[in-house]
């Protein structure tokens, strides 16, 4: 029951965040924090407890929730956790602590309400990893969508609205489709087997026509593209980043663009592997397009979260172009640029945030010579600036490093072209540091320097982008054994382009 209390502590907590901040905002916080913190405590015990510890070739996965809920229709509440969803649930664990520390003092009314769908956001985000009953799945899918909608429209920016109404129906309809998919994937299943079910390791084993797995295949990455998000389904994300609360935009970069990819890696690759390995090369170069317009986009802006956001289509164009490379390596490459993603562009957001309350302003023109006066986040700032564009040394490099050391393996000319991305990164990282923290004072700010929260919040995520980026050992041999299941069954034969 470890994997069904880590959703329940969740949901008691924003449940309970909401109530006690009708008399005390300040244990609202407190509250939220300690459910959040204590799902991360349960996590790393879970980490730590297996590592290094060889399991047995028959047992898939490290913990497991299995009973029946509503057996006529064949739906179980089944959870289940392998190293891939380990990784990321200590991702969102991490980020969710992150995000509430970086609203202590941005968020002032209905504090309560706030913590409540953070906390819900995050619970429908852990389902989502745990999930192996597809009907379970769409459930926790939809769950992390109306919490979300809130956060944004209520607590945004100028043009909340407009973000969350597009970021709603954006992911509403394409869920929508893989409901279709799903149900349809259930009913064939029936067919052929006279077992109607929604249990993921059964539907493995479904045999299906080459149109049907086909159209069954796009129903599911359509979802996930939106999610992704991948060109050209991203244009709800910049509008959504720019008027999302710091934490809506930590929680939106971090953790809900990494559940797009962990579906492609989770279900669409291995349930339909013939389609993945036909419409592989489409997949590739869609992820490379996405890349070098992302980052060209990026260059372009001067609104420093709308820069940010488009930096997310690049870095998430290198794990479509790793997730459908076809080998082990890529897919190892795209989870690493998954998580070093979630944490390098989740610490923009929050200096974004901080220079926003600071300076009443996101435009990088009017900044400069930030430096002089905020030393010590002027250096964090670059830091995670150095991160976003593949700095050796930090997290990111290793993720873009790998997924196209594994994608040259399969496409010389399609990997050649996405190493341009890493060209045009450097020139959007050089202008936000640049631009922001150097050159003249000319507006003669006096502005303080970092306090002892913000050190609490980005300390910590500078010292995860070093250790992934000096040693993701552990981070990979965590990954390696559910990694190489997913290419075995999607890639059984490397796919090989001259």
């Amino acid at each position: 029951m470890i994997l069904f209390s880590l959703i329940l502590i969740l949901l008691v907590g924003g449940v309970s965040s909401w109530i006690v901040a009708r008399r005390h905002e300040t244990s609202a916080r407190w509250i939220a924090v300690a459910s959040v913190g204590a799902d991360l405590l349960v996590t790393v015990g879970v980490w730590i407890a297996n590592t290094g510890r060889s399991q047995p070739e028959t047992r898939r996965w490290l913990e497991e929730c299995n009973f029946n809920w509503i057996s006529q229709l064949g739906i179980r509440f089944h959870l289940a956790l392998d190293g891939l969803s380990l990784a990321l649930l200590l991702l969102t664990y991490f980020l969710g602590i992150v995000a509430i520390l970086s609203s202590w003092t941005e968020i002032r009314q209905r504090v309560g309400f706030f913590h409540f769908n953070l906390l819900w956001v995050l619970a429908g985000i852990t389902g989502v990893f745990l999930a192996e009953d597809l009907f379970v799945f769409y459930l926790f899918w939809e769950l992390m969508l109306v919490p979300m909608y809130f956060l944004i429209g209520i607590w945004g920016h100028e043009r909340r609205i407009y973000a969350a109404t597009k970021f709603f129906l954006f992911t509403q309809l394409s869920g929508l489709l893989m409901l279709v998919a799903i149900i349809s994937l259930a009913v064939l299943h029936q067919h052929a087997t006279g077992v109607f079910t929604f249990d993921y390791e059964q539907l493995l084993n479904t045999t299906l026509s080459p149109r049907a797995a086909r159209l069954l295949m796009l129903g599911f990455f359509v979802a996930f593209a939106v999610k992704l998000p991948a060109f050209p389904f991203h244009t709800w994300l910049p509008d959504a980043h720019t008027e999302a609360p710091t934490a809506g935009s930590v929680i939106l970069a971090g953790l809900l663009l990494k559940t797009g990819a962990y579906g492609l890696i989770r279900f669409v690759l291995p349930l339909f592997p013939g389609p993945s390995r036909e419409l592989a090369p489409l997949m590739m170069t869609v992820g490379v397009i996405g890349i070098l317009y992302g980052a060209v986009l990026a260059v372009a802006q001067t609104d420093l979260k709308r820069l940010v956001a488009y930096t997310s289509v690049s870095h998430m164009g290198f794990v479509l172009l790793g997730v459908f490379a076809g080998n082990e390596i890529a897919l190892e490459g795209a989870v690493i640029q998954m998580i070093s993603h979630g944490i390098s562009t989740g610490a923009l957001f929050v200096l974004a945030g901080l220079l926003q309350e600071r300076m009443h302003t996101r435009d990088i023109s009017e900044m400069g010579g930030l430096w002089e006066t905020m030393p010590a986040l002027s250096g964090a700032a670059l830091v995670f600036a150095m991160a976003s564009l593949g700095l050796p040394g930090l997290g990111d490099f290793v993720g873009e490093f790998l997924v196209l050391l594994g994608a040259y393996r399969a496409n010389v000319s399609i990997t050649v072209v996405a190493t341009l991305g890493l060209l045009a990164a450097t020139l959007y990282g050089l202008k936000f540091a640049q631009g922001a923290f150097h050159g003249p004072n000319l507006h003669h700010w006096s502005l303080p320097d970092m306090r002892l929260r913000e050190w609490t919040i980005l300390g910590p995520m500078i010292l995860c982008l070093l250790w992934i980026g000096l040693y993701p050992q552990p981070i990979l041999n965590t990954l390696r054994r559910s990694l190489a299941t997913v290419q075995q069954s999607a890639f059984p034969q490397q796919i090989v382009r001259r």
